[in-house]
């Protein structure tokens, strides 16, 4: 069998191979390419952990239990439900997932848990193909995939006994902000929506940072990764990065912020998490950098949509263009200081009065 770096320079540009690796690894940055990782390769049944191992105190306000549901593409989707405590007659709820390559112990999990605490029903989920969700390969993501799990976190929490099926809304964190937003636009069924500190990955990917990428290097991408093809096909498994996140010093400021939160075990590391511990495929952005996300999200009114984003994030941009985009009723917060990953787990700045506020006033 080759190796993968002698297929990936066969015939390909260095442009193109420049460009891969800026895309393949984008909100994390992949600084090289590795070798075929098992934990892609890995076809692992769905099993959901029975222990308490989240990167957050368990609350003693709210009841929580592991859950599974089946998107309309026939994947298990894993999940944690927070309820509040002693409940009666029915509630609010809300489904959450997010950031990308992240996992619902980790960001998502953290704002479910306060969220039910002040009296909603939260389900917070690992998309398809990640964390303890079904799909294979292993760490891959889509955009139309991932926004059928937001509505398959619907599907299921309008089944639930305490559920008002005509009061869910959604969140979502970094880059499933950009799915949330999709999924409320084409899904009547949610009443409100809220973004985190968003992503538009459809756009980063198609683009780069700030849209910066060239025709020219966008289409060297495109060549690069349609030549993966060719290796995973000759391989058959799809081959991915290093683990992500492992800095060499010199990464930008960004990466340096990611880092500071998926690899340190005091804040968000977690062993299941791509982020902290593993990779994405390295053909990843080929469905994103054709399938603009965000194209109708004009049509979430006149249910309403609130952004929230860091002050002094470097992905600010993507809100503030969502929120340009987006029709009334609509909200963008902007937290002073705060920067991407800050409101990811930073409980002083997230605004969860806000959100709180917003989803009793849009779910009532």
């Amino acid at each position: 069998m080759k190796n993968e770096q002698d297929i990936l320079e066969q015939g390909v540009p260095d442009a193109g191979r420049r460009n891969l690796l800026k895309i393949t690894g984008v909100g994390i940055t992949a600084m090289s390419i590795g070798t075929i990782g098992s934990s892609a390769a890995a076809a692992p049944a769905l099993s959901l952990s029975d222990k308490w191992d989240k990167t957050f105190a368990k609350s003693d306000k709210v009841d929580h239990r592991k859950v599974s549901f089946t998107n309309r593409y026939g994947i298990t989707l894993a999940g944690d439900l927070y309820m509040p405590k002693d409940i009666s007659g029915k509630l609010s709820a809300i489904a959450l997932s997010g950031p990308f390559g992240a996992i619902k112990e980790q960001s998502s999990g953290l704002y479910a848990q306060t969220l039910a605490e002040r009296g909603f029903i939260t389900l917070a989920f690992d998309p398809s193909y990640t964390g303890e969700s079904g799909g294979l390969p292993r760490h891959v993501a889509s955009p139309d995939i991932n926004t059928e799990d937001f509505s398959a976190a619907v599907d299921f929490l309008g089944l639930q006994e305490h559920v008002d099926r005509e009061r869910i809304g959604i969140i979502g964190i970094c880059g499933w902000g950009g799915m949330a937003l999709n999924a409320a636009a084409a899904d009547k069924r949610i009443k409100a929506v809220a973004t985190s500190t968003m992503y538009d990955m459809s756009r980063v990917m198609a683009k780069g940072y700030n849209d910066s990428m060239s025709k020219e290097d966008r289409a060297a991408a495109l060549e690069t990764l349609s030549q993966q093809r060719w290796a995973d096909a000759e391989n058959g498994t799809p081959a991915v990065g290093p683990v992500s996140l492992e800095l060499q010093g010199g990464e930008p400021q960004f990466v340096v912020e990611y880092a500071g939160y998926y690899k340190s075990k005091e804040r968000g590391f977690h062993p299941r998490a791509i982020n902290s511990n593993a990779s994405w495929t390295l053909t990843n952005p080929l469905s994103f950098m054709n399938m603009p996300l965000l194209s109708y999200v004009d049509e979430i009114s006149p249910r309403p949509t609130l952004l929230i984003h860091g002050e002094k994030a470097h992905s600010r941009y993507f809100s503030e263009s969502a929120y340009e985009a987006a029709a009334e009723p609509k909200e963008l917060v902007i937290i002073p200081e705060a920067n991407h990953v800050d409101l990811y787990d930073q409980v002083d700045k997230i605004p969860f009065d806000k959100l709180t506020d917003f989803f009793r006033k849009n779910l009532a």
